[in-house]
């Protein structure tokens, strides 16, 4: 069998899994036949967020479910975050700020800031919400809808992400991609096995029954990807968790340079895949056959005439494409899948180096190991 065959093969079977995949990824529901209207607490972690203050709280003033409220942590921000909030707040009786305490030892920033928050909360439900995201006015009916709908305990969702630089178009959208591609959403969505999971930090919503019988961000209080690990508690608890298509009604900024994106996917991504050397070895290779081998098959193609040479690359731009369709991103970046990967492989080599030097990940003034 020749390499185009194998190529060709592969490549269609990638469309076809992807496909058939994606019926699992749930849309939001409305919410439905409900007597009474639980208590949802929106809880918002900032540090060094200044910028995104007004964006936040423009669309948290948006929300339309009324048994709300808002509880925003400024965790030591030294950009000014702390006056914007009391600045943009004071209007609006469902908000109140709070200052965060020092970090202590052994505690994660994000990790210790969002536990913090859960102790003032008083919903039946909290609502994890980043800076950086900016939601639709009926957002906590649908995740509230979907939850009742899928009987669910925890919901949580990649939103669409808006990019102004090319690392982060490269590399941000790309996590849409990963899920489709790897995770059996089957069961992902419909058991309770934690090693088929995957969350997003940007947007959680869980029961606080459950919250509270795992041990909240306590149990995940070092964790560097405590999304993934706080789902892995849901289910190994007993409970059901559910990844949702959010990018209708949920946006991220999640980067603002270049230079932020390549240390915040460093932070992450090689703890994202268990820091297994044998991981990042297998998806190198993976990438490079699936992704990089097509786009040297079409730039040999284009240099022969033998066009049909050119299908491999084609199909993994349809199924970049289908992607990127289903979650909002621009269809123009499908062609660019063999760089994306590219970038994504030398990412992972950096985070691993990291870790195996037995160095720091820097983030927002922060280390951890």
């Amino acid at each position: 069998m020749s390499l185009f065959t194998i190529l060709l093969t592969v490549t269609i079977l990638l469309n076809i899994w992807t496909i058939f995949n994606s019926l699992f990824l749930y849309p939001l529901s409305p919410l439905t036949d409900l007597q009474k209207f639980p208590m949802v607490s929106l809880l918002v972690p900032l540090r060094n967020e200044a910028g995104n203050v007004t964006g936040l709280i423009n669309s948290l003033r948006s929300l339309t479910y009324e048994n709300l409220e808002i509880i925003l942590l400024d965790d030591h921000s030294d950009d000014g975050t702390y006056e914007r909030l009391i600045e943009y707040t004071e209007q609006d009786a469902r908000m109140s700020v709070m200052k965060g305490k020092d970090l202590p030892e052994g505690w994660n920033g994000k990790v210790h800031a969002c536990h913090q928050l859960s102790e003032k909360a008083a919903g039946d439900y909290y609502f994890f919400l980043d800076a950086d995201a900016r939601v639709a006015p009926s957002i906590i009916e649908l995740s509230l809808g979907t939850m009742k709908k899928r009987q669910a305990a925890m919901l949580s969702g990649f939103p669409n992400y808006p990019n102004n630089n090319f690392l982060s178009h490269m590399l941000v959208p790309l996590q849409h991609m990963v899920v489709l591609l790897h995770l059996p959403l089957f069961m992902a969505n419909k058991t309770t096995k934690p090693m088929f999971t995957a969350a997003c930090g940007i947007f959680i919503v869980i029961e606080k029954e459950v919250y509270e019988a795992i041990g909240g961000h306590r149990s995940v209080m070092d964790s560097l990807v405590e999304d993934v690990h706080i789902a892995r508690e849901v289910k190994r608890h007993g409970y059901k968790m559910v990844l949702a298509n959010i990018t209708g009604s949920a946006l991220s900024y999640m980067y603002d340079s270049s230079s932020e994106t390549w240390e915040g996917f460093k932070k992450n991504i090689y703890t994202g895949i268990g820091r297994s050397a044998m991981m990042v070895t297998f998806l190198t290779l993976f990438y490079t056959i699936v992704f990089v081998l097509p786009a040297l098959l079409a730039g040999f193609a284009l240099g022969t005439g033998n066009i049909a040479l050119l299908l491999p690359y084609l199909l993994t731009v349809i199924f970049k494409m289908y992607v990127d369709a289903r979650t909002g991103h621009p269809l123009w970046l499908a062609f660019f899948i063999p760089v994306a990967a590219l970038l994504l492989i030398s990412m992972m080599v950096a985070s691993m180096s990291v870790h195996k030097k037995g160095k720091s990940y820097h983030w927002k003034g922060r280390q951890y190991q």
